[in-house]
């Protein structure tokens, strides 16, 4: 077929055989399960994102209202015993007397 038939026939691409366009569809199928599994971990991101900021907003609150409810007197030797060892702090002449 010579380029004057196929302008005339409307068809100005050469023909493809079976295994181009093969390729080609299987080229668009991969890109758009790469596009959609962006999409996927975005929206996971997001969403993780959006609790860690709720959780963590709703955690201060709580602790600012129970450190208001707690009076100085009661912070003295319970908040002491209430914290795990690996929280409280040990004055700095004991690490020196260890040395």
């Amino acid at each position: 077929m010579s380029t004057a038939a196929q302008i005339v026939n409307g068809t100005s691409s050469p023909t493809r055989s079976p295994e181009q366009i093969m390729y080609q569809s299987a080229g668009a199928i991969i890109a758009a399960i790469v596009v959609g599994v962006i999409i996927i971990f975005t929206l996971i991101l997001i969403t993780l994102k959006m609790y860690n900021r709720h959780t963590r907003t709703e955690m201060e609150l709580t602790l600012k209202s129970t450190k208001k409810a707690t009076t100085p007197n009661s912070i003295g030797q319970s908040s002491l015993t209430s914290q795990p060892m690996s929280l409280r702090s040990i004055p700095q002449d004991i690490h020196r007397a260890n040395r």
